[in-house]
């Protein structure tokens, strides 16, 4: 794989061409196969920058891992010590090494959704300024998802009154199968990447749960994942942004999503949390899998009937008839476990199979202790200490939960 950047302004541009050996097939770091659609795409930033070679390859990195294989060769130096983390995390000899390491900086941004878990790391962290993907749209390739509307979460993010960059990117459409999407979840990131030298970052929070993190949540196998290769700080992805001087910190990595939900929606950013994606300027959709989910999720936290029209016999509703094991599996637990008359909604024959209860579902509301000590130095107090008062953690019975998912 050889990529390479060219800057104009605010504007930078990555082309990347195949080896012989590589494909337009490739397999994300979750599992997922994808297929490439171009060679080129763009990121727009507020202003003009200079990022470190590190950072850009970084950068790059997070778009074309998929489709590299033995070999990636960037257009600047790199650091050995970058080098060292392609190398060891992925068996990928990567250069031309020759450029001094960077110096991370002193300040912490958020990667900001605007959905419940990226709003509730916004509010673990007041002071933190907060950087927002913005997709739009690719000039060789058609939008086959007109349905996401990109433009109403960024103008949610921009509502906040935070301190909010809005990074326009066409990344997504490098991607022709399954559907326009990030190549690594990481490329969400790809924006605060270019920003840090000239935003003093020295780290970058996300919004993945103890599902996300540890319980094997979305593509993952249904288990406990300690090594998660996505997030971890010991795994691959971990490695190379704290090689870049830009660790990945999980501030919510110990507590689940219903927990986040009540972070969300009893912070000052109430208001711009928007997990549907298919929403208008009135409100989510309603009608979606996802805003499905969330519904299940809210109504537990409020210990009140769901409120859908949703029917099971509705596809975004299928795989909820279907046994276990089910993606965020513990959240249809808590769900079923807390919903009153759950066996009139979409979940009655998930709560079959699961026979949850409130007691059986009550380690989801603590803290799991190791996600706190996995944080890096500069920001781990903070958060362990709002942990601890908001939550409180997990005690050995709790833990053995978590440590034995996937297998009970």
């Amino acid at each position: 794989m050889k990529v390479g950047w060219t800057g104009d302004g605010g504007l930078w541009r990555l082309r990347l061409r195949l080896d012989p050996a590589e494909g337009v097939g490739g397999t994300v770091t979750d599992g997922q196969v994808v297929e490439l659609s171009t060679d080129t795409c763009h990121v727009r930033l507020p202003r003009a920058v200079s990022p470190h070679p590190d950072l850009l390859a970084l950068a790059a990195w997070t778009v074309v891992a998929p489709w590299t294989a033995g070999r990636i060769v960037f257009d600047r130096p790199i650091s050995a010590e970058l080098a060292a983390a392609f190398h060891s995390g992925w068996g990928i000899d990567a250069g031309p090494v020759g450029e001094a390491a960077r110096t991370g900086g002193a300040r912490l941004a958020v990667s900001y959704s605007g959905g419940a878990d990226s709003v509730a790391v916004a509010a673990i962290l007041p002071d933190a300024p907060l950087v927002h993907f913005r997709r739009v749209g690719h000039p060789r390739v058609p939008n086959r998802w007109t349905h996401y509307r990109s433009d109403v979460l960024a103008e949610l993010a921009e509502q906040t009154g935070r301190d909010v960059t809005i990074v326009d990117s066409d990344l997504e459409f490098l991607l022709r199968h399954p559907r326009p999407g990030y190549p690594e979840h990481h490329a969400v990131t790809i924006g605060a990447a270019l920003l840090a030298d000239d935003m003093d970052l020295g780290g970058i929070a996300l919004g993945y749960e103890i599902g996300s993190r540890w319980l094997g949540g979305g593509r993952y196998v249904h288990r406990y994942t300690p090594d998660n290769p996505m997030w971890s700080g010991h795994g691959p992805w971990g490695r190379l942004f704290a090689a870049a001087g830009l660790p990945l910190v999980l501030p919510v990595g110990g507590i689940s999503e219903a927990m986040t939900m009540r972070l969300a929606l009893g912070s000052p950013l109430r208001e711009q949390v928007r997990w549907c994606l298919r929403g208008d300027a009135d409100g989510p959709c309603d009608r979606c899998g996802k805003c499905l989910y969330k519904e299940l999720i809210q109504a537990a936290l409020e210990r009140r009937p769901m409120r859908t029209t949703i029917t099971p016999d509705r596809p975004v509703a299928r795989k909820w008839q279907q046994p276990p094991p089910y993606g965020g599996q513990e959240m249809i637990e808590y769900g079923c476990a807390h919903v009153p008359g759950i066996e009139d909604t979409p979940f009655a024959r998930a709560a079959e199979y699961l026979k949850a209860t409130k007691e059986s579902t009550r380690w989801l509301e603590r803290c799991y202790p190791p996600a706190v000590e996995e944080i890096p130095g500069p920001w781990r107090k903070r958060i362990e200490t709002i942990m601890a008062d908001e939550f409180g953690f997990m005690d050995a019975d709790d833990i053995e939960r978590v440590e034995s998912w996937g297998r009970r």
